[in-house]
């Protein structure tokens, strides 16, 4: 039967898809080694068991200890995996800008989780380093997995990844795109590949605001180009000791922006929801594309799932406030039009005055104001129902036959999130601008918008 013993038995031998529309000017095969198909859906899973089954070899973790790591949560997800199998207990650390999906996830497999902060060096009393090896020397019957510097992290995917997608491919990969973090997946994997053919290009992918790439190309460690990214997964502020750097052929940064567009174009035209990592390493290859020739076959390696990331990359609202999404907002309409003044309607203006405006501006919905607030509506459509079941109304006042006001929104609110309020009732949405003027936008505004 094809029953396995636990979850542990699952990790591994994830598929090798083929990608064709983002990739269809390339001359080259470009193909993903997708990794969220592993329990703890990400790449970690691999490292996070084999790290624990060297420390126990080793002694260094005995039944019943504790589990301490730094983590950005998936190397969390793949340890507590194995410590709920395996009978220990979890402590993570990790940082502030990591998603909330990600602290939420390892606290639901039982692990308890500290936030450091992220703006500070890694030997810094407060950064999640430095307090997981506060806490591995505090705590009796402990462990600390470290796995930046746990040669045990590279070893998984000399064990794993590498046979894995050198099989998969017959031996054909020309190339490996491969995201830069602890350097345990591509240091491992290069390594396996180097080994059955020195020619294959190891591509790694990393950050700006990260170090890994001038240290790459002048072996000096300079932290003055540290800075803060929102890029999550990768990159680094100091060089972990599983980086062999013999082994990678080039290193390329990609931009937060990019690399987020990416990982949304990934799901949207692919069927790929991926994480962070993965949409920087297609948008690393991308970039790099004109080295790429017909007959190679390049393999990306796409770490982790979008689910960790729905609050991030995948929220419109987080991607607009970053300026990585450019979509048109109410402003862009009311700019793109040019100076029109709001066509407006007392409660004591008659239904026929109503008509006569319509006709005039050629216009359908007018608010009803009162002391420069709205208190209600008129539409045309509402109006020719009232006319035609009783012409003697056109001497009524607004007041008596005003529908309700139209939605109020931010004068920044996405077109998207402006659709879905205007309604066959309302048929239109009001907003103030910094000035205090009202404007309105109706459902013929935004579909000439997205016509243009």
């Amino acid at each position: 039967m094809q029953i396995k013993d636990n979850i542990l038995e699952t990790i591994g031998h994830t598929p090798i898809i083929r990608l064709h529309k983002i990739t269809k000017n390339i001359a080259a095969d470009v193909v993903a080694k997708v990794d969220y198909f592993n329990p703890g859906n990400s790449i970690k899973d691999r490292m996070a068991v084999k790290m624990i089954e060297v420390a126990e070899k080793e002694g260094k973790l005995k039944p019943g200890g504790t589990i301490i790591e730094c983590t950005s949560g998936n190397t969390g997800m793949g340890l507590a995996l194995a410590a709920i199998v395996k009978g220990y207990k979890c402590i993570f650390t990790t940082t502030d800008k990591q998603s909330k999906e990600k602290m939420d996830i390892l606290k639901a497999v039982g692990a308890e989780v500290i936030v450091c902060p992220t703006n500070v060096g890694p030997e810094d009393p407060q950064s999640y380093y430095s307090i997981a090896r506060r806490l591995a020397r505090e705590i009796p019957n402990s462990f600390h997995c470290n796995q930046y510097d746990n040669l045990a992290n590279r070893l998984a995917h000399y064990e794993s990844t590498g046979p894995e997608i050198w099989q998969q491919t017959d031996g054909k990969i020309t190339h490996l795109i491969c995201t830069a973090g602890t350097g345990g997946t591509i240091t491992g994997t290069a390594q396996y590949l180097k080994k059955m053919n020195p020619d294959i290009q190891i591509w790694a992918i990393d950050v700006y605001g990260s170090l890994l790439t001038k240290y790459y190309r002048t072996g000096e460690i300079d932290m003055s180009e540290v800075h803060p990214y929102f890029s999550e997964g990768f990159g680094e502020d100091f060089v972990p000791e599983n980086y062999d750097m013999s082994v990678i052929d080039h290193f390329e940064q990609v931009t937060d922006r990019d690399g987020a567009i990416m990982a949304r174009r990934l799901a949207k035209e692919e069927g790929l929801f991926c994480g962070y990592s993965a949409g920087s390493c297609l948008q690393g290859l991308m970039q790099l594309k004109e080295r790429l020739k017909k007959g190679d076959l390049a393999v990306c390696i796409f770490h982790d799932h979008g689910s960790r990331y729905i609050g991030k990359i995948y929220n419109d609202q987080w991607m607009m406030e970053r300026g990585f999404l450019e979509v048109k907002t109410f402003r862009d309409i009311i700019n793109g039009r040019g100076n029109q003044k709001l066509v407006t309607l007392l409660a004591d203006n008659t239904v026929a005055e109503a008509v006569a405006l319509m006709k005039k501006y050629d216009i359908e919905n007018i608010p009803v104001m009162k002391d420069g607030e709205q208190i209600g509506s008129i539409s045309e459509a509402g109006l020719f129902q009232l006319v035609f079941t009783d012409p003697a109304i056109k001497e009524s006042r607004i007041l008596d036959v005003m529908g309700s006001a139209y939605p109020v929104v931010d004068f920044n609110t996405p077109l998207e999130r402006i659709s879905h309020l205007i309604t066959r009732e309302n048929g239109a949405v009001l907003s103030k601008d910094e000035a205090g003027q009202f404007h309105i936008l109706t459902k013929y505004d935004i579909i000439q918008s997205i016509a243009k």
